[in-house]
């Protein structure tokens, strides 16, 4: 196995660890562990997590571009890997409010779509890499959660102005959000279109 699927498998790995971290326990667990110090750093550790996976995102591709390492198993599994760890942040950030939801569910529903056509291609013995599109929007993805996991850390009990801080934070974080869900739909659009005859009735 080459070092761009040791890359992305490491991500697979990061998602089951970011949702450690990210995810709200059980009302038992969250009262046992209330005001701990593992409740503190938890949505740091969460933040580090996301950011080193979505390192692994962009490393792993660029190594496997510059050293002509790419390969079906990469093509398949690399999305794969991606789509996991942009739905575990969202589901993680629907505590925070119900427009993640409404992400997180248009963002699936593409993916849902767009995993089925890889699977028929794969069935026909074609397999498709992501479009620049897909790309952009998965760029669009990682800046807004990032930027909104780090408006969840902002200290606002030590100073009031960092209540104004957090606020633009979260703003901003909401226009990029926006902006991704409406590369998600326009890219889905797109991927369904340029790969239309995938999903050609065969003529017998």
């Amino acid at each position: 196995m080459n070092l761009p699927n040791k890359l992305t498998i490491t991500r697979l790995i990061l998602v089951a660890v970011f949702a450690v971290f990210a995810f709200p326990y059980p009302d038992v667990m969250e009262n046992f562990i209330d005001g701990t110090f593992f409740d503190i750093i938890r949505p740091y550790i969460a933040l580090i997590v996301y950011i080193v996976a979505s390192i692994t995102d962009a490393v792993d591709g660029h190594i496997a571009r510059r050293d002509n390492l790419i390969t079906d198993f990469g093509k398949f599994l690399d999305p794969i890997a991606d789509k996991l760890l942009v739905s575990a942040a969202l589901l993680a950030l629907c505590n925070v409010s119900l427009m993640y939801l409404w992400a997180a569910l248009i963002i699936l529903a593409r993916e849902f779509v767009v995993s089925g056509i890889r699977m028929l291609a794969a069935s026909k013995g074609t397999v498709i890499a992501a479009g620049k599109l897909g790309k952009l929007k998965m760029i669009f993805q990682t800046i807004a959660i990032i930027t909104i996991l780090v408006a969840g850390i902002v200290p606002t009990g030590l100073w009031s102005g960092f209540e104004i801080i957090q606020e633009i934070i979260y703003i901003l974080g909401n226009i990029v959000m926006v902006a991704a869900v409406l590369l998600t739909i326009i890219s889905g659009v797109e991927y369904v279109i340029k790969n239309k005859e995938v999903l050609s009735i065969d003529k017998k």
